[in-house]
């Protein structure tokens, strides 16, 4: 009682804080202010997410406190109130037809960033600011803000007041950490493992360290550990757990990991009551709680069934941590992972030299950088491993299932997993029959092609043409041969296409076409160069816009894939496969109005089919293409590729004249651009076409029968 008259006690004073003083007033009036800010987190760039031809433009996330604010005819104003500033370092671009941004601007596919996105992004917390933008609510009453704070960069940040010592000194020890691994790939960069400390070994007896100088050192490591990491919520637990076992160990107390944690997680949620609103801090807590009361009992339990003492340990710690968590993650995922307990035991052996080789570079950075590129090149390794493993378990096509993202769901998971130990109880005695549930569960995981064929039909045999789910955007694969495709375009989403390849068997993929540089169209490039063998890359002449044509050729140089160009009259044979690249015309030639009306059209012929594969051309080049010397190839065919996603801006004309037996829309479900645009549609089908789109009918996949007819199956 006393626990819960406290923590209503501190989230009354929390709660009050949103509400005192101009800033609520101001941001129900979308006020335009001037505050002076203190950052009380690091800057956090947005995700870069595709929408429609290109990604978002740049801004960057940083938790502050209005110190002081005036604006809306009020004098400057003393106050203490969080919020969250909201800073756009983007370009703003006009839109396009369909709703699309038409000009450049934005992040890069890459993730590349602005030099003004860069100096917001090298704040430290701390640091104070005095900026102007507009004042809005918070997006729900349960925030732990009072407003979001709008700005548009001007010229970098307008810094007041410089950050904290300690702060400084935690921003370069982590610079010094950047800096010893600029030359390592991205993924042995920013992987960070977990280190599990035992009371008394190491160098502290050795070294006849006591035992609460030992403490004492501890804590200071810890807090240390809390400036440099960040207070993130599975960190503060972490360190406040560490904290009071650290305390009984200075005072000569019994070390109970469980009531450390108890404690840990009632002082926490006193200090700060949003953390019980903190799904990370949930996760660490649950998974924490696992390894100290569930791990124990099945790692004893498997050792009696004789495993290996260390494998029965590290296969309870995993599986325990993910039958209580994996409840939340479904929830919050709407999908529950089949290869995290697997990922996880394959990692295992790397956590420890990854987290040991990490801190002893960021010790050494600040004064020895030769020496703490060493150390990085060697904690690379286990860091990359880890990486390696996690890409590939989510690679997996059967990697997980997707499940009800509710409570319900959650609760449905629980009664599951329950169900699932109490089966594997009475299965563990039987060692032949875990076996097969072993071999089973692989299966499922992994999807063999030969044997996905067999029990779904997907991919059917004798495909010609596969036209990839990839949300809004287009990928198409022409088969050209055994494991061998044609990749034309790449979506907008590297792990979808990635997976739609898997599931083709595609291996091998003699030439890329990207039809033009829209994001939505060549975003998925990384999915499909990797883990094949890519022969060449093949792009329009018309390169813009300029940021997703330096991610293109970043891509195709880390991979050493040539680039090429594709101009009209180019006609290339693979095996049975022959194309032939109609559109755009060689120089000189008028300028297209935008990449659109650049983009590569290929006349595809293949076991008897002629297929038209369009782009996003819209009516000016469809009608200049109608005129062309390549005219008489594009009537009559068999499939069409309809341009732009099935767009309202098409050629009646062309549509006449293509005439297809089949049309296909790529297309995204619930797409905010109205796609395929009805009038479109019913064209189409007045042509005597038969109308397939991915929103609806999901991948699609184009072959002939014995009688020579068309038969599409849907994945």
């Amino acid at each position: 009682m006393l626990c819960v008259a406290a923590a209503a006690a501190s989230a009354g004073l929390h709660g009050a804080d949103l509400r005192r003083g101009p800033v609520p007033e101001l941001a129900r009036e979308y006020a335009t202010v001037t505050a002076e800010v203190e950052l009380t987190s690091d800057p956090r760039p947005t995700r870069p997410r595709v929408r429609g031809d290109r990604v978002t433009p740049d801004s960057v996330l940083i938790d502050a406190e209005v110190r002081s604010i005036e604006g809306a005819g009020r004098a400057a104003v003393a106050t203490r109130t969080p919020v969250l500033m909201l800073v756009n370092v983007g370009s703003r671009g006009s839109k396009g037809r369909d709703g699309k941004p038409a000009g450049p601007g934005g992040a890069s596919a890459s993730g590349g960033r602005s030099a003004s996105g860069a100096s917001w992004l090298g704040l430290l917390p701390s640091t104070r600011l005095r900026v102007t933008g507009r004042l809005v609510p918070p997006l729900s009453g349960g925030d732990r803000i009072a407003a979001v704070l709008r700005v548009r960069d001007r010229a970098g940040p307008p810094v007041v007041g410089e950050a904290s010592g300690a702060q400084r000194l935690a921003g370069r020890l982590r610079a010094g950490l950047r800096s010893a691994t600029d030359g390592l790939p991205a993924d042995a960069r920013e992987r960070r493992g977990l280190a599990q400390h035992v009371e008394r070994r190491g160098l502290a007896p050795r070294l006849g360290v006591p035992l609460r100088a030992t403490a004492l050192l501890g804590g200071a490591l810890t807090l240390g550990f809390v400036v440099v990491c960040r207070p993130d919520p599975s960190v503060l637990r972490a360190a406040a757990c560490g904290a009071i076992v650290l305390l009984a160990l200075a005072t000569g107390r019994r070390r109970s990991l469980i009531p450390a944690l108890a404690c840990a997680v009632l002082l926490l949620v006193l200090y700060d009551p949003w953390l019980a609103r903190s799904y990370g801090f949930l996760l660490s807590v649950l998974a924490t709680g696992a390894l100290l009361t569930l791990a124990p009992r099945w790692s004893a339990a498997l050792r009696r069934r004789r495993v290996p003492p260390r494998l029965a340990e590290a296969l309870a710690a995993a599986a325990a941590a993910q039958a209580v968590c994996a409840p939340v993650v479904a929830m919050l995922s709407a999908r529950v992972s089949l290869v995290a307990v697997p990922c996880n035991l394959l990692v295992e052996f790397a956590l420890a030299p990854a987290t040991v080789l990490g801190f002893a570079v960021l010790v050494t950075a600040p004064v020895a950088p030769p020496a703490a590129g060493a150390l990085a090149w060697c904690a690379s390794w286990p860091a990359g491993w880890i990486a390696a493993v996690a890409r590939a378990g989510a690679a997996l096509p059967g990697g997980g299932v997707d499940w009800p993202g509710s409570w319900g769901g959650a609760f449905l998971l629980a009664l599951l997993t329950g169900g699932l130990v109490l089966l594997g109880r009475r299965l563990s005695r039987h060692p032949w029959l875990c076996a097969v549930c072993g071999v089973l569960l692989l299966l499922a995981v992994v999807r063999p092609p030969p044997l996905t064929r067999v029990l779904t039909g997907w991919p059917p045999p004798g495909w010609r043409l596969a036209m990839c789910d990839v949300g809004q955007g287009d990928a198409t694969v022409l088969a050209a041969g055994d494991g061998a495709g044609v990749v034309v375009d790449a979506g907008p989403d590297p792990v979808l296409v990635d997976r739609c390849l898997r599931e083709l068997g595609i291996t091998r993929v003699p030439l890329v076409v990207l039809t033009h540089f829209h994001a939505d169209h060549v975003a998925g490039l990384p999915g499909v160069l990797r883990g094949r063998a890519v022969g060449a890359i093949q792009t329009t002449g018309f390169e813009e816009p300029a940021d997703q044509v330096t991610f293109v050729r970043k891509a195709a140089q880390a991979r050493g894939v040539p680039l090429a160009r594709a101009v009209a009259g180019e006609r290339r044979r693979l095996g049975a496969l022959d194309w032939e690249v109609l559109w755009p015309p060689p120089d000189p030639a008028p300028r297209p109005e935008g990449p659109n009306d650049a983009s590569v059209t290929l006349l595809v012929r293949v076991g008897g089919l002629r297929m038209l594969l369009l782009g996003d051309l819209e009516p000016p080049a469809q009608q200049a293409l109608a005129r062309s010397a390549a005219a008489p190839l594009v009537r009559n065919v068999d499939v069409l590729k309809v341009a732009h996603h099935g767009s309202a801006y098409q050629d009646p004309e062309l549509i006449r004249a293509v005439a297809p037996r089949l049309a296909l829309i790529s297309c995204g479900a619930d797409n905010p651009y109205g796609h395929p645009a009805p009038g479109t549609v019913a064209a189409l089908r007045a042509g005597g076409a038969r109308v397939l789109r991915t929103d609806r009918d999901g991948s699609l996949a184009v072959g002939t029968g014995t009688d020579g007819e068309l038969r599409v199956t849907r994945g």
